[in-house]
């Protein structure tokens, strides 16, 4: 009824309250950041079996599917790179693990670092998490959403577990906001606008120019 509205009348913030109130579906929905991954180019370092880091990033409703999980191999750490399909504004982070001694302990954000590397972790993260066991992937990790406003590439890094020798994960949650880059279309155009045929020109001498030096 009326509280609803005045919950989102001017002055009030309402990133939360719309979502306390909100059924399942609706906040299912806020997790779609999954759609808009790179799956191409999506990276998990040190994953037992080839591929099946990209199988925790689904949707919502299917945090439950327990067939599909990533396990580390060599120790307890995993390292995902995770490259989207535009700018994103990362606002949250569910991690779903089992209720034992392979959940991860302890959760490490970097932002557009390309390709990192276990090597690279070893650099001061944009924010670290220490991670509760949430078997059921209710848990919900705020981000710094200042530092995370404008991200092409996630990088996460799970340094530790509670214990044992390997970690597993079953679903990892994100949430925010997705924006088409068209970076690089504007660039292009502005320069074919500016060329001008006297560059040509030059173009076409100064290769002589370098020969005689």
């Amino acid at each position: 009824g009326s509280g609803v509205a005045m919950a989102h009348g001017p002055g009030r913030c309402c990133c939360c309250c719309g979502e306390a109130a909100a059924g399942g579906a609706e906040r299912g929905a806020a997790w779609g950041l999954y759609l808009r991954i790179d799956r191409q180019r999506l990276q998990c370092l040190n994953e037992r079996r080839e591929g099946s880091g990209a199988l925790v990033f689904r949707a919502w409703e299917e945090r439950g599917d327990r067939a599909q999980f990533v396990e580390s191999d060599d120790d307890e750490e995993l390292l995902f790179n995770v490259p989207f399909t535009g700018n994103v504004k990362l606002k949250g982070i569910i991690v779903m693990g089992e209720d034992d001694g392979t959940h991860p302990a302890e959760m490490r954000l970097f932002r557009n670092i390309p390709h990192m590397s276990f090597d690279d972790t070893a650099r001061e993260p944009e924010q670290t998490f220490s991670l509760n066991r949430d078997p059921t992937g209710e848990l919900e990790y705020p981000t710094k959403i200042a530092r995370f406003s404008n991200v092409y590439h996630l990088s996460i890094h799970f340094p530790k577990n509670f214990g044992a020798e390997t970690t597993k994960i079953f679903y990892i949650g994100l949430k925010g906001e997705w924006t088409e880059a068209h970076r690089h279309e504007v660039t292009i155009c502005n320069y074919e606008a500016s060329a001008n045929p006297a560059d040509h020109k030059l173009e076409q001498i100064t290769p002589q120019t370098h020969f005689i030096s």
